[in-house]
């Protein structure tokens, strides 16, 4: 093979390599780079201990969105969730702060309801579960204080 032919290879197997490692950061790094179809809502808790912007939320243990940001409102955790569109939150959505696994990661999961009335884009999610602090459970079951 001439010295041309095998820099064009290389170069060829280095291009595959460079589009290979950017598609798995890509998809590893959770990133939606061509976001469509998606609306905004947003839900109070009294606490957003250990969740972080770009959680995921679930509906029935599916992926339907995304934590867009994490801001305080009148001393509670303004939560704001970014969802695909062909999910239909109700009036009588619960949002709930949950851990995947004991020690895992926070993310949001959606119970939805069944009232008629549905949540419009820019809407606020009035139900919703603070996480269980962990730590304060296992002091209370120490004690002996677990109710």
């Amino acid at each position: 093979m001439s010295q041309r032919g095998m820099e064009l290879t290389v170069g060829v197997f280095v291009l595959a390599g460079l589009a290979a490692l950017a598609y798995l950061s890509i998809r590893l790094g959770g990133l939606d780079l061509f976001e469509t179809g998606t609306y905004e809502v947003t839900a109070r808790f009294s606490s957003a201990a250990g969740l972080r912007e770009g959680a995921t939320v679930e509906v029935a243990g599916v992926r339907v969105g995304r934590v867009k940001t994490i801001g305080l409102e009148q001393n509670e955790a303004l939560v704001t969730l970014r969802l695909k569109s062909s999910v239909k939150l109700s009036q009588d959505t619960i949002a709930s702060i949950r851990t995947k696994g004991i020690l895992g990661d926070k993310y949001i999961s959606i119970s939805l309801g069944g009232s008629p009335r549905p949540i419009p884009a820019g809407g606020r999610i009035r139900e919703t579960e603070p996480p269980v602090d962990i730590e304060k459970l296992i002091g209370q079951f120490i004690y002996g204080k677990v109710k």
